[in-house]
């Protein structure tokens, strides 16, 4: 894939917001995702803030790669629904504000039966999450992990193009069981951020762990050369879980990745 534009998830380092970013800069990245929930909540936002941490990002080389918007529960449940949409939709202008076009978020268990009524609520929500971020100019991108790749793909032919994007997290289809590489094969079209992580799948324990990226099974070559497919030419942000030592493991991520175009 040429010219990747290569960042890491700030959160990864586990430091205030600012100090991330000067590591993120010495790290080698060339852009950030921020978990809007957990480092912008609570921050001062104000314009002059704004226009403070802008000119950090520009004094530093930094582009913000996406936001990330987690939500406890999935789109599908009701309780707390509107509250939960309210706070993704002042998400989305948070990522627009900061230069970010994609806002991912975690859309909860997606129901295969086609006449459920959660699996109706979840389209019609994120229908108008889609259409809020068209108005404020930064789209809602689904993260992949728990749904098989085949049921997410016919999950989103249920709603208009380009209103909901994809946020391929490889490393969490790996933990669910699942392949990474198909899903880049069946979702590649919808495909906006890419989330850089690897792990390994336990078949005694039924489940996967994250590990440092290049020493699990996730085939990025692979997974890269179908996103090319498709010229997928977003972000790819390198994250890290536990780790003793994650700033290393950041720029040792972020030096193999890119070790992937030479």
């Amino acid at each position: 894939m040429p010219n990747m534009k290569i960042g890491i998830c700030t959160q990864s380092l586990r430091m205030p917001l600012k100090q991330a970013l000067v590591a993120a800069s010495e790290i080698g990245a060339r852009g950030v995702c921020i978990n809007a929930r957990r480092e912008l909540h609570g921050q001062d936002l104000s314009r002059t803030a704004l226009r403070h941490l802008l000119k950090m990002f520009e004094d530093l080389n930094l582009k913000t790669a996406a936001l990330t918007f987690p939500t406890r529960r999935g789109f599908g449940v009701l309780a707390d629904l509107d509250r939960r949409v309210a706070a993704t939709k002042e998400a989305m202008s948070q990522a627009r504000s900061l230069g970010a076009a994609v806002l991912t978020i975690t859309p909860g268990e997606i129901p295969l039966d086609d006449e459920s009524p959660e699996r109706h609520l979840l389209r019609d929500v994120l229908v108008d999450l889609g259409h809020h971020g068209q108005r404020v100019g930064a789209i809602p991108a689904l993260t992949t992990g728990r749904t098989a790749p085949d049921d997410v793909a016919a999950f989103l032919s249920e709603i208009p193009d380009g209103l909901i994007g994809i946020d391929l997290d490889p490393a969490q289809l790996i933990i669910h069981g699942h392949s990474a590489t198909q899903a880049a094969q069946v979702l590649g079209r919808h495909v906006l951020h890419v989330t850089i992580a690897d792990a390994v799948y336990d078949i005694t324990a039924g489940r996967g762990d994250e590990v440092q990226l290049g020493r699990g099974t996730v085939d990025y070559p692979a997974i890269l050369g179908a996103l090319e497919e498709f010229e997928f030419r977003g972000w790819l942000s390198v994250r890290r879980g536990e780790s003793s030592h994650p700033d290393e493991d950041l720029r040792n991520g972020v030096s193999w990745l890119a070790s992937i175009e030479d």
